[in-house]
This record gives C-alpha cells, sequence and structure tokens, in this order.
C-alpha cells in the first residue's frame, strides 16, 4: 500500500496569491490602518505627559485606540503570515521577501506608538481608566506592562529612528542569516545537499553517513562564517545600543521583561539546571557506550538512532498524533485531524526552505505548521510539538490581539504538554527493551536539547553580549566562545575533540535577544503540568484551556499559581526535572542490558 508523502501547505485559504486582488486590498489596508492610527496619536499628543486628572475625554480616547489596534493587528496577523510562509519555504521567493521587508517598514511605527501609549497612561495612572472603562479593564494586563515599559524608553523622536532603521539594521542582518543558511549546500560524501537535509542526517541510521553530514555541515557553516559572524556582530551590537540608551542593566532584562518573569525566578531555574547536568551526562555518556565510543558522544551521534526503532512514515506519524491527543480530550484530536484535512502542515523537505519547525497563526483559529519531516520519531515528536502550539491558537482565538500577546516562556506550554503526551502514551505501550530504548532516546535528545544545549546557548548569549558591548568578536573568538559554553554545560557528556563550534551560525535564535532560556522554562513548566494531569485528569482538563486562553493577561508566576506552583522556588524546577532523569535512570538500565550494536538486542 502506498504512503503518503509529507506534504506541503496549503495558503490558498489564506491568499491565492501575490497578485491577488484581495490580497493587494489587505496590504493597502493594513498600510492605511497604521497611517490613521499614527494620524490619531499624532492629533490628540499620546505620548509622554505630565501628570494629570483622567477626562471622560481621555478614557474615550483610550477606547478608540485599543479598539484601532485590536482591528488592525486582525488585519496585519494573515498578511503578515502569508508573507513569512513563503519566504520560509522559498527563500528564493523574490517577491514575497520584497513584500515582507515593505511590510517590516510600514509597520515598524507601531513599536514606538506602543511606548507612546505607555508613556501616556504611565503619567495618568492605569487604575483611572480600568475603573471608568470595561474595555480598559478587559486589557488591564496590558496597559500595566506598556506602562510599567515606559520607564525603558528613549525619546519618541529616538524610539521614531530604532524603529525606522531596524528593517535596515537587525531584521536585516537576520533576514540575511536566514536566506544564506536556506540557501547552504553541504557536501556529504561527495553528494551536495541542502542544510537542513544535512542536519537532518544526524538521526540516520548510518554511523558513517551521520559523521560524513556532521564533518560536511561543518566545512559548510565555514564558507559563510564571516558574512555570519557580521550578522550576529550588527544584530547584538544595535541591540546592546539600544538597550544601554533605554537604561536597561543588562541585555537579558528587556527579554526577562518581554516573557513576564523576574530574575529570581530564572535563578532558580537556572540553578536547577545546573544541578541536573550530571545526570544529562550520565545519558549521554550510556549512549555512547552503546555506540562503541569510549568517554563521551561524538556531536555526529547526539541524535543517533539507539534501540529498535523503525522509520516513521507520515501516516504513521499522524496516527500516532491523532491517537496521542485522542488519549486527552476529542478537542485536542480534533484540532489534529482539522491540521491534516485542512492542509496546515508544510513537512516536506527541499532545497531553500528553512529547516527547523514553527508554528504560526494565521486569522481566528486557523494555524500553519512549517517543519521538515525526515521519518525519524523525533520528527513525530516535533509535529506533535507544533500541533500543540496549534491548540493553544484555537484556545486564544476569542482574545483580542492585545490580549493574546503570549511570551515565549508561556507559549510553550501547550507544545511541550502535546509532546510529553505523545511520549507517556508511546512508552506505556512498550515493554520491549530494544523499542522502549528508542523511545526513551528521542524523549532525552529533545529533553537534553532543551535543558543542555539551551543552557550552553544561553552561557553563549551571555558572553557574547558582555563582549559585544566592547567590540566585535571574530569568527574564531565566536567559535571558541561557543566550544567554552558546550563544555559548560556538557562537561564530559560530549567528547572533546567532536563538538560543534558553529552552533552560533546554526540557530537563528540569537537574532531575538534570549530566545533560549524561555524554551527551558516551557518544558519544565510543560512537565510540570502533565504531573498535575496525571495526578487528576478531570479537575486538570477543566482548567487547561482557560489557562491556556489567559497566557497573554497575566505574569508568569501568577498564571503559574493557579496549578498550585511557586515558579520562583528551586523546588518546582527540581521536581520537574526529576521527571526527565528518572527516564535517565530507565534509559541507563535498559542500556545496560542491552548488548547488540546501538542498543538492539542481541539475536539469539
Amino acid at each position: 500500500m502506498a504512503t503518503t508523502a509529507p506534504p506541503r501547505w496549503d495558503l490558498t485559504p489564506v491568499f491565492a496569491g501575490l497578485d491577488d486582488r484581495a490580497f493587494t486590498a489587505a496590504l493597502e489596508g493594513v498600510y492605511a490602518d497604521v497611517d490613521r492610527l499614527v494620524a490619531l496619536f499624532d492629533e490628540h499628543g499620546i505620548g509622554a505627559t505630565a501628570p494629570r486628572p483622567v477626562t471622560d475625554a481621555d478614557v474615550q480616547l483610550l477606547d478608540t485606540v485599543i479598539g484601532a489596534s485590536n482591528d488592525l493587528q486582525r488585519r496585519l496577523r494573515p498578511v503578515n503570515a502569508y508573507l513569512y510562509g513563503l519566504v520560509t519555504t522559498d527563500s528564493r521567493d523574490d517577491a514575497a521577501a520584497a513584500h515582507l521587508v515593505e511590510l517590516q517598514t510600514r509597520t515598524a511605527a507601531l513599536g514606538p506608538l506602543t511606548k507612546r501609549l505607555g508613556a501616556w497612561v504611565a503619567a495618568l495612572g492605569v487604575d483611572p481608566f480600568v475603573s471608568r472603562s470595561a474595555l480598559a479593564a478587559e486589557h488591564e494586563f496590558a496597559l500595566r506592562t506598556a506602562a510599567d515599559n515606559a520607564r525603558h524608553q528613549m525619546s519618541e523622536a529616538e524610539e521614531s529612528l530604532a524603529a525606522e532603521l531596524a528593517p535596515s539594521g537587525s531584521l536585516a542582518w537576520a533576514r540575511l542569516h536566514g536566506d544564506v543558511s536556506s540557501q547552504l549546500m553541504v557536501d556529504v560524501a561527495g553528494e551536495r545537499v541542502p542544510m537542513a537535509m544535512a542536519r537532518g542526517l544526524a538521526t540516520h541510521p548510518d554511523a558513517a553517513r551521520r559523521r560524513a553530514a556532521y564533518e560536511g555541515e561543518l566545512a559548510a557553516w565555514e564558507t559563510v562564517a564571516v558574512p555570519l559572524a557580521a550578522a550576529l556582530n550588527g544584530a547584538k551590537g544595535e541591540q546592546a545600543v539600544l538597550n544601554r540608551r533605554r537604561g536597561f542593566t543588562d541585555d537579558l532584562e528587556p527579554a526577562l521583561r518581554v516573557n513576564h518573569v523576574d530574575r529570581a525566578t530564572l535563578d532558580a531555574m537556572t540553578e536547577a539546571v545546573v544541578a541536573s547536568l550530571p545526570d544529562f551526562r550520565r545519558y549521554f555518556r550510556a549512549k555512547a557506550a552503546l555506540l562503541g565510543h569510549g568517554g563521551g558522544l561524538p556531536w555526529w551521534d547526539l541524535f543517533a538512532p539507539v534501540g529498535a526503532a523503525a522509520e516513521r512514515t507520515w501516516d504513521d506519524a499522524t496516527r500516532l498524533v491523532r491517537d496521542a491527543f485522542g488519549g486527552f480530550s476529542p478537542r485536542l484530536a480534533g484540532l489534529a485531524s482539522r491540521a491534516f484535512d485542512e492542509r496546515w502542515v508544510d513537512a516536506e523537505i527541499r532545497d531553500g526552505k528553512r529547516g527547523g519547525a514553527y508554528c504560526m497563526g494565521v486569522d481566528g483559529d486557523v494555524s500553519r505548521v512549517m517543519m521538515n519531516f525526515d521519518g525519524s520519531l523525533d520528527s513525530v515528536s516535533t509535529l506533535a510539538h507544533e500541533l500543540g502550539h496549534a491548540f493553544h491558537n484555537v484556545a486564544l482565538a476569542a482574545r483580542t490581539p492585545l490580549q493574546r500577546r503570549t511570551p515565549m516562556a508561556l507559549a510553550e506550554t501547550a507544545s511541550i504538554f502535546c509532546e510529553t503526551l505523545l511520549f507517556e502514551e508511546s512508552v506505556a505501550r512498550v515493554l520491549d527493551d530494544g523499542e522502549r530504548l528508542a523511545l526513551l532516546d528521542t524523549y532525552l535528545v529533545n529533553a537534553s536539547q532543551v535543558v543542555v544545549d539551551i543552557h550552553s546557548r544561553f552561557l553563549f548569549e551571555l558572553e557574547l553580549c558582555r563582549r559585544r558591548r566592547r567590540t566585535a568578536l571574530s569568527v574564531r573568538e565566536l567559535n571558541a566562545a561557543m566550544l567554552d559554553a558546550q563544555e559548560a554545560a556538557y562537561g564530559d557528556g560530549l567528547h572533546p575533540d567532536h563538538r560543534h563550534e558553529y552552533m552560533w551560525a546554526v540557530k537563528p535564535h540569537y537574532y531575538t535577544p534570549f530566545y533560549n532560556w524561555p524554551y527551558t522554562y516551557g518544558l519544565l513548566f510543560g512537565i510540570g503540568l502533565f504531573a498535575r494531569y496525571r495526578d487528576d485528569p478531570d479537575r486538570f482538563r477543566a482548567g487547561y484551556e482557560d489557562l491556556l486562553a489567559s497566557t497573554g493577561m497575566a505574569d508568569a508566576a501568577t498564571l503559574a499559581q493557579r496549578f498550585g506552583f511557586d515558579v520562583r522556588a528551586g523546588e518546582f524546577w527540581a521536581s520537574s526535572l526529576a521527571v526527565v532523569t528518572g527516564h535517565v535512570e530507565d534509559f541507563v538500565a535498559r542500556a545496560a542490558r542491552c548488548d547488540g550494536p546501538g542498543g538492539v538486542p542481541a539475536a539469539g
């Protein structure tokens, strides 16, 4: 029976094409809305002002601003999603790229408007507005956040200039990284393949193929290291200047504020992560022994399959996800079916398509998922993860755009929960050592990436930001800083001579400041939620979707308290990590019983 190939998504329900009249009208409508909103702010002098009593006219004006801002964001969302979807799946689509740059340029004024509104509300006081306006009360968290952020902004003219320059600065550097990395070809044992495909070979069953892909990848990154170093230095240099001018203590503080996480919470989580690193290193060494290595794992075998895991077809992946989601709720299973039936997912690997995966909201409760499906268990896990984001979008659909602005630390809640559902459902059914070992390894690969590798990226970015405030870093210095960070995180779990010095070039995350530790927060928070689900499924289901619907309406600590979590205490993070390290114990014990190569039980 023929199997279904990994699909391409269908964007035509959003717009039929770049020459579609509906697209042109939507684009022009967004630009007109931006101009009208700017004019509204200018006409009424919304911005920094002297404190004074709030008038009825002020209340009416704020209601008008909130309504207009929400309407603009509703119109902007599908236009931005459509163009981003085209560009990230075909970096050679110059027309889409040009439209996206224009969109970024024409909407750059929105950032300064948010800052002007924050300064205005901060001067007049949030409480009078909330007490006199139902609309303001519904958007209280967004207003308080904007008012609080007003303490860290430059003058209106400077903020406007920074926003206008961003498409030619940090956004351009990020776009360069995306274009270069998506078009980069890799020589793998004489065969030229796209970078995304080469990186996907990290899960190939043939060790020689994995090593050839790793060596080819490093060689390919070396050929573009100079422009990518310039891009990273350019983006981080701009961020450092703006952060200093806005009065932040360091380059980490803005990311904490954006994620509504305080430093005490991050410190508690980081301390728990560091305490767990020896357990992860035991996993790496046990896996290295299964694969015939003495000491730590070489980088090319970090993602190597072990145990007895058959390659999964796309049909297998969709069935496994549907089954796991169905065990939780019909609504979650229905979301998966809808995504497959309506062709929300682009899973095919092809030249010009960016690596990695993401889910983006398009309109209402509709999403699109981009991933690169290679038949591995990890790909199946990625599918469940990204559909978790889509379910989160469904839960947020009734919220206004200003209410649904979810920080990344909380944006991973549903995705990690769904990924955990898939793993726990799968591992509970498997008794065979070889198959269970494969499932455990897939889970631990992902967990170690989010805990150990993310910690290395966090350490690297801290060092990068510290040094970039003084000078630009050369390729050699970036490589050395990356290796130092990997040593601190992986320790003797990795082979000292076979690490990945170009990980700074691989990841686009560095172009969004500290787009790393929130993943760890999301993983451990999601695991904590799963533990509560397992303790009392019915009670958990009753509050879960409400939690997802509220992720843009409170800070992280407040939302965690709904389930009895104190995220400022190390005990919470340690308990979530204990779930992961419990699976390490299982893996190490089963690995010791597998006497065949790669963790496959010997015959006979």
